[in-house]
C-alpha cells in the first residue's frame, strides 16, 4: 500500500499548547487526542483515568473504561515483552493482580510517563490500526505543554512505524512548519515522490546501524559550515549524531560546538552580548537593530549531502524584543554523549525515513 498525498496528516507548531515540539491529532477510541511527534520515542502514550498524576492537557482526559473497544495487554503478552527495547524497562505485572502490563518512560529532561499498556482503535488521518498498542499514562509529569501525550515514531516493536510496517514499510517523511501558531507542515506514511517531486535539490544519505540503542535513527554527521567556512572538530570522527523531531534544540559534543561558536562569533561579531539563557550560552541584544546579517549554517552529511538550515533556525528569541537572542544550538557535556539534531534545525525541510535503509532531505 502506498500512502498518497490526499492523505496527508497536518502537523502544527506546539506553540499554543506552550511546546516548541510539533503535534498532530490523532484518535483513540473515539476520542480525539493532540500528541508531540516524536522519532526519538517508541511507545505511544496519553493520559488516562483514573490519573493518579497528570498535568493539565488541551483535550479531555481518555477514560478507557467508557471504550467497548479496550483491552489491556496481558504480562506475558510478546508486546508486554517488547517494552524493555522500546523504553529501557521490562514490563510487570500491575498492582491490581489482573496480569496488566505496567510500563514506565523516563526521558533525557527528567520527565516521565507510567502506566499500563492497552489496545485500542487507532486512527491516524485514514490510516486505521484495530488494535494498536499503546500507553495508557496514569502518573504523568513534564514537558509535554498541553498535549495528551506522544506519539512514537521510533524503531522498537511498540512504535507506530512498526505497527503499521505491513501497510507503509517502515517509511514515513514529515516537514516541520516555523513556530508561528496558524503555520501547517505534514507528517506522510509510505513511499510517496509526490509529496516533495517538486522539490530540488533532493538528497539521499545512509542511516547508520547502532545497536546502541538501535530504536534511534543515527546519521553520520561530518561537519558543520558557517557563512562557507568548513568546521573541522575530532567529534565529527564518531560517526554517532542522531535526530530527532522530539528534540528541540540541537545538541553537539564540546569540540564540535566550541569550533562552531568561535567561528560564528568570528562572522557575527561587533552585536553587543546578552546573558546565557538556559541551555544557550552564546546570545546577543539586538533590540536596537532593525536589520542584522546572520550567517549561512550548513549541516554535512555522509555521501556528500549538505543541508542549508533555515534562517529560522539559527536564533532563538529569549525575549521578544529581541534584547536576549541566542544561537539555537548547545554543548553536550562531554565527547563521549551522543550529538542530536533537533526539531529547531530541521524546519522547512521534507524528511523521509525509510527505517530500511537511508534518509532523504528535499527542501520545501
Amino acid at each position: 500500500m502506498v500512502y498518497s498525498t490526499k492523505d496527508e496528516i497536518p502537523l502544527y507548531s506546539g506553540v499554543k499548547l506552550l511546546t516548541l515540539n510539533y503535534i498532530i491529532t490523532l484518535q483513540l477510541g473515539k476520542r480525539n487526542m493532540t500528541v508531540l511527534v516524536d522519532t526519538g520515542s517508541d511507545l505511544t502514550w496519553v493520559q488516562c483515568e483514573p490519573c493518579k498524576l497528570c498535568y493539565s492537557q488541551q483535550d479531555p482526559i481518555l477514560n478507557p473504561g467508557l471504550s467497548r473497544s479496550y483491552k489491556s495487554v496481558a504480562r506475558n503478552s510478546s508486546s508486554c515483552q517488547s517494552l524493555e527495547g522500546a523504553t529501557g524497562f521490562a514490563g510487570v505485572c500491575g498492582a491490581d493482580q489482573k496480569n496488566s502490563c505496567n510500563y514506565v518512560v523516563n526521558y533525557g529532561d527528567g520527565s516521565y510517563t507510567r502506566g499500563e499498556l492497552g489496545r485500542e482503535r487507532l486512527y491516524v488521518g485514514k490510516t486505521y490500526v484495530k488494535d494498536f498498542v499503546f500507553g495508557c499514562g496514569r502518573n504523568n509529569k513534564g514537558l509535554f505543554g498541553g498535549a495528551s501525550g506522544i506519539l512514537g515514531l521510533g524503531r522498537s516493536n511498540l512504535s507506530l512505524i512498526s505497527q503499521t510496517s505491513k501497510k507503509f514499510d517502515g517509511v514515513f517523511s514529515y516537514c516541520l512548519p516555523s513556530t508561528e501558531v496558524d503555520s501547517s507542515g505534514s507528517l506522510t506514511f509510505g513511499w510517496d515522490a509526490s509529496v516533495y517531486k517538486n522539490s530540488t535539490p533532493i538528497s539521499y544519505t545512509k542511516m547508520i546501524s547502532n545497536p546502541e540503542p538501535s530504536t534511534f535513527y543515527f546519521l553520520n554527521l561530518t561537519s558543520f559550515s558557517i557563512g562557507g567556512v568548513a568546521i573541522q572538530a575530532p567529534g565529527f570522527a564518531t560517526g554517532r549524531t542522531l535526530i530527532d523531531s522530539g528534540t528541540v534544540i540541537s545538541r553537539l559534543v564540546p569540540s564540535v560546538y566550541n569550533a562552531l561558536k568561535t567561528e560564528f562569533l568570528t562572522q557575527f561579531s561587533g552585536y553587543p552580548t546578552a546573558p546565557s539563557y538556559s541551555i544557550l550560552d552564546t546570545c546577543f541584544n539586538l533590540s536596537a537593530y532593525e536589520n542584522v546579517n546572520i550567517p549561512t549554517l550548513n549541516m554535512h552529511f555522509e555521501d556528500t549531502v549538505n543541508v542549508n538550515v533555515d534562517v529560522l533556525g539559527m536564533f532563538y528569541f529569549a525575549k521578544d524584543d529581541a534584547s536576549q537572542v541566542c544561537l539555537a544550538l548547545a554543548s553536550l557535556s562531554s565527547e563521549d554523549e551522543v550529538g542530536i539534531i533537533g526539531n529547531f534545525q530541521q524546519r522547512n525541510l521534507r524528511i523521509v525515513y525509510d527505517t530500511n535503509i537511508m534518509f532523504v532531505f528535499s527542501t520545501m
